[in-house]
């Protein structure tokens, strides 16, 4: 297996250099051609005196230039930041003062970034990048980078705090060319749909699987479920990785299921809960493999995989759905009670660890969060709460963070919100704690209903209790249009517990 991102690109450039590697809108580049504007990137790089452990950023929607920048830098030993556009100006201007890059490229929407208040470095509008990018010859500088080479700095997603920039190395990212191949069924022949953003591992993690295998990525610039499938039809799209919420507007399409959806393999999906009932449908619609994914950008994406023969709706195993999966061969996982550090039994809840060389290199300028997060031993913390059945698979219940004390019990609160994922009327739901006079805390449910059937609060307050202990039934319920969620599919609670959102997205 090859450690380094630059070696798989030039392989596959020498040996099947007019093969399609990417197709962003109209155009599609072959892998000669992305390796070509890659080195024409190192070369316009090193003319601008940005050398090996400097930062180039990009804060723009997602686009062909982002592989571009990844593959240049690479080739450099700088390291690549893509940035969410969706954060405020204010919240950017953070990150890019954290991060510090050399050289910043701004989609030319956002100009007005490029006057805030941030530490000196170049800044240019995206529309300037080609002529940035042709100034330079398109001869590889043939640097070599070492496994440990850094090239990577993701902002994770922030919704239980401050962003913090988890930096990847080669070594790292390496794994998912071996996950491709090994347990996603991809070749050099698969076409591999990519519509989540680019700024999280989710978006370029994933691009790179097939990319890695010498196959052809199609690129999304946003989610719009109607382009989607189209792309599918007309791209005979083989893979694709959605979130749930995305799942769910696919098959709201009117439309769905008469397209020709024949060339699907394998659809991935995680990032957030799903409603069985709503895996069910898809199983049935796009008739190909699913896989549950877990993982994290600490873990340079999956550490975790339910496998396509372990969805069984009807079967023996239909439980198995509720599960994320069992750990890939080169992850360790161990469930530990994090007050006692011990592991915990088959079927006790326990907080995560996993111990792999996908595991992150560690937090930028945060030495103290890295020594918090991994153990001496190696060991990634995590944060996320789940039990193992007796035969290895991996059931999560909730970030330990986000666990409701109510009296002395401990509530988590996807329990409650897998059981509400069941009623017909719910498409949407989350559960927070609130505060509760007596017991301290008591559970919330914020619920999208479907098609503007309205059950009351009662009957879904029931309806929980006719299958969970009545301590874990919410004692409230607010009706909202949508929940809010950031740009990787995390419903993001911490919006739901301010007064103004639901004031702004209570239903009428």
């Amino acid at each position: 297996m090859e450690t380094n991102l630059v070696t798989l690109l030039r392989t596959h450039a020498t040996q099947k250099p007019q093969s399609p590697c990417l197709t962003f809108g109209t155009e599609t580049l072959s892998f000669g051609d992305v390796d070509a504007r890659a080195s024409r990137v190192a070369r316009a790089l090193a003319a601008s005196d940005i050398q090996s452990g400097d930062r180039v950023a990009i804060v723009a929607r997602n686009t062909s230039v982002h592989f571009e920048l990844f593959f240049g830098c690479a080739k450099s030993g700088v390291i690549f930041v893509p940035i969410n556009w969706r954060l405020s100006a204010r919240e950017i201007a953070d990150i890019v003062a954290d991060a510090s890059p050399s050289l910043l490229f701004i989609e030319d929407e956002f100009q007005t970034l490029l006057s805030l208040d941030m530490p000196h470095q170049a800044r240019t509008l995206l529309s300037h990048y080609p002529t940035w990018r042709d100034s330079a010859p398109p001869d590889d500088a043939d640097h070599t980078p070492s496994p440990n080479c850094p090239l990577l700095l993701l902002y994770t997603s922030g919704t239980t705090g401050t962003p913090k920039g988890v930096v990847l190395s080669h070594g790292n990212l390496s794994y998912l060319a071996r996950m491709a191949h090994e347990l996603w069924d991809m070749s050099n022949h698969s076409v591999n749909l990519v519509a989540s953003p680019l700024f999280h591992i989710g978006g370029i993690g994933y691009a790179m699987t097939c990319m890695s295998q010498g196959g052809h990525t199609v690129l999304m610039q946003q989610v719009v479920p109607r382009d989607i499938v189209a792309a599918i039809r007309d791209q005979k799209v083989t893979h694709g990785f959605f979130v749930p919420t995305v799942i769910q507007m696919l098959l709201d399409l009117p439309e769905v299921a008469e397209i020709d959806l024949s060339s699907l393999n394998r659809i991935a999906y995680g990032a957030a809960p799903i409603g069985e009932a709503v895996l069910k449908r898809a199983i049935e619609i796009f008739g190909c493999g699913f896989m549950h994914t877990y993982g994290m950008t600490e873990t340079a994406g999956t550490v975790v995989m339910l496998a396509p023969e372990e969805h069984e709706p009807d079967g023996p195993y239909a439980n198995r759905l509720r599960s994320c999966g069992r750990p890939m061969p080169w992850n360790e996982l161990m469930l530990v009670n994090p007050a006692t550090e011990n592991p915990v039994a088959v079927g006790e809840v326990g907080e995560i660890r996993i111990r792999s060389k996908a595991n992150m290199l560690g937090y930028w300028n945060k030495p103290e969060e890295t020594a918090r997060a991994i153990t001496a031993d190696g060991w990634l913390r995590t944060g996320d709460a789940a039990y193992r059945d007796e035969d290895g698979f991996i059931y999560l219940h909730d970030r330990y963070k986000d666990m409701i004390v109510s009296g002395a019990e401990n509530i988590y609160p996807t329990e409650i919100e897998n059981v509400l994922y069941q009623h017909p009327d719910v498409t949407q739901v989350a559960v927070i704690g609130v505060p509760h006079e007596r017991w301290g805390e008591t559970p919330k449910a914020f619920v999208v209903v479907r098609n503007g059937r309205h059950p009351s609060e009662s009957e879904l307050i029931a309806f929980t209790r006719a299958q969970l202990a009545h301590y874990k039934c919410p004692t409230s319920v607010a009706f909202v249009t949508q929940l809010p969620m950031n740009a990787s599919g995390k419903i993001l609670k911490k919006e739901m517990r301010n007064p103004e959102w639901l004031k702004e997205n209570a239903c009428p």
